[in-house]
């Protein structure tokens, strides 16, 4: 949370403001017609081996060249939906706005087609809006995805409250930790990983209630 030092006072309201419209989101009775779904994106280095790593044998682990090659980046686009234990991950090669606008058509008819709409928390980032959409698609289409979404942007200086940023760690710490040379790679990774985290359904119940906020972040509420 040392990111809150990087806030200028005068952002405090506006801060503060996005801050307890997150956390009235999160602390929402489950509701499977307007789940509450979090995404994110992230971006990760694929790099190939110089030399091929020496398997391990009984007595030493496997050995790995220091040296290596870089073979581009791989864009991550990742969805949770917290008390719900669903997640779905989405390997790409661009994070344009036309890729987060295609992202959202997909959560949307694919993954939650029953629901009337999808609480959608994100942060501020100039593709994560619905002006995305009508760059993608015709204005009836895209006004229409638009209808079904109810979005709550996270503040600035605040990416600890996009429960996301959790989901990203654990899935950078247990599938993208090693060295993965291509794509196609990273793709069948991560979608067994994707598939084992949704049968586990691994739920995330933020406890941190604006209640809290208000005591533990004071100094950042404008005195009246």
């Amino acid at each position: 949370m040392s990111k809150y030092w990087k806030i200028p006072p005068d952002q405090n309201a506006s801060f503060v403001a996005a801050m307890e419209d997150v956390l009235e989101v999160y602390a929402r009775t489950y509701c499977d017609n307007t789940p509450v779904v979090c995404m994110d994106e992230s971006s990760i280095q694929l790099i190939g081996e110089v030399s091929e790593p020496i398997p391990a044998e009984p007595g030493h682990p496997e050995l790995v060249d220091d040296e290596y090659v870089r073979k581009g980046v791989a864009s991550i686009f990742l969805e949770v939906e917290p008390l719900g234990g669903k997640r779905h991950v989405k390997i790409t090669e661009w994070r344009t706005r036309q890729d987060w606008a295609l992202f959202i058509k997909e959560m949307l008819e694919e993954r939650y087609p029953d629901a009337e709409k999808v609480v959608l928390v994100m942060d501020n980032l100039n593709t994560h809006n619905i002006a995305s959409l009508y760059a993608m698609f015709p204005a009836a289409e895209a006004r229409d995805l638009a209808q079904r979404l109810e979005i709550h942007h996270t503040p600035k200086h605040a990416s600890w409250l996009n429960i996301t940023e959790i989901e990203l760690s654990v899935l950078k710490r247990q599938c993208l930790a090693g060295r993965i040379d291509c794509i196609e790679k990273m793709r069948t990774k991560v979608a067994a990983w994707n598939a084992d985290r949704n049968n586990r359904q691994s739920k995330v119940d933020l406890q941190f209630r604006t209640g809290d906020a208000r005591i533990k972040l004071k100094r950042f509420y404008p005195n009246i």
